[in-house]
């Protein structure tokens, strides 16, 4: 099962890659990357004055614990406003 959160989230990135991340006071380390997309929102809306599109998302599913149970979190980092967000939660 799939929860949706959206809670900010601060995260350490190593080699382009997070590698922890604070949710909820726990920190969590990253095991392994399962999946890395990335996506723009309304590209064709908004674009900056020299034609670079704005809205670029960076998602990463990530197999993370912040103890001994592993679980399987969604974050998404938003290049426009440099924040970092969990998405999802899978059980």
């Amino acid at each position: 099962m799939t929860r949706v959160f959206g809670d900010p989230v601060d995260v350490w990135v190593s080699d382009g890659r997070p590698v922890r991340f604070v949710w909820r006071g726990r920190l969590y380390r990253v095991r392994r990357v399962l999946e890395h997309w990335v996506t723009t929102r309304d590209w064709w809306r908004e674009q900056h004055p020299d034609g670079e599109a704005t809205g670029e998302r960076e998602f990463w599913r990530v197999e993370a614990t912040p103890d001994r149970e592993i679980g399987v979190y969604e974050l998404r980092y938003d290049a426009a406003s440099d924040t970092w967000l969990l998405s999802r939660v899978w059980d």
